[in-house]
């Protein structure tokens, strides 16, 4: 199945991915968050298929600077939704790829940690996955 995607899906799809990795850093803000959003973005950067392509080009267009971590949540987590709509009204598999690319990212994000994540990360985790699985 071939999958037409505008500007603006393209746009959503990075602010959502890439976004995730911001909630992660943010929600780790006593621990590492800069090693959350390198690890995060490595992943990110290693996705395969259309969804690699689309994440692999620079994300000028993102607008991920919130004054609070409220405020980018409210961006993210309703984009992180639309793009599995998008995504499963296009190409299923496509969606799913989408979904594993994000989950790897939050996690490879959650992981500077030794031991389990705080419950804030792990907080921040459920919600993510939450919008993602909400389309």
């Amino acid at each position: 199945m071939s999958v037409a995607l505008t500007d603006q899906d393209k746009l959503t799809l990075r602010t959502a991915a890439y976004g995730a990795v911001t909630l992660m850093a943010a929600a780790d803000a006593a621990g590492k968050p800069h090693k959350a959003a390198t690890d995060g973005s490595i992943a990110l950067a290693s996705a395969t298929g259309l969804v690699g392509h689309v994440l692999a080009e620079y994300p000028k267009d993102m607008k991920l600077d919130g004054k609070s971590v409220a405020a980018i949540a409210d961006r993210v987590l309703p984009d992180l939704t639309a793009a599995m709509s998008l995504l499963k009204g296009q190409d299923p598999a496509e969606a799913d790829n989408f979904r594993r690319t994000v989950i790897v990212a939050v996690e490879a994000a959650a992981r500077t940690h030794q031991g389990r994540p705080g419950p804030t990360v792990a907080d921040m985790t459920r919600k993510i996955t939450e919008a993602l699985d909400a389309a």
